[in-house]
């Protein structure tokens, strides 16, 4: 498992859908991404998008409009 960090400060949308998108396609199950965002635009897509995908996804506020938001791969379930 590995935790990673996206730096998506001063990014409007979609530029921070976008990345997250790419960088989730990446990992594993089990690990963590946390995005950093200050666009608030971004708290309603990035995590519906996350949430729709099957992602563990969590928004903690950091400062005045400053969001980290925790997106969790979870592990596939075997048959």
């Amino acid at each position: 498992m590995a935790d990673r960090r996206l730096n998506c400060l001063g990014e409007a949308c979609p530029i921070p859908l976008v990345k997250t998108q790419h960088e989730m396609g990446k990992m594993k199950d089990g690990d963590l991404l946390i995005v950093d965002i200050d666009h608030s635009c971004a708290i309603n897509h990035i995590p519906g998008w996350a949430r729709a995908a099957g992602y563990n996804c969590e928004v903690e506020e950091t400062g005045e409009n400053r969001w980290e938001i925790h997106i969790k791969r979870p592990f596939k379930k075997e048959t």
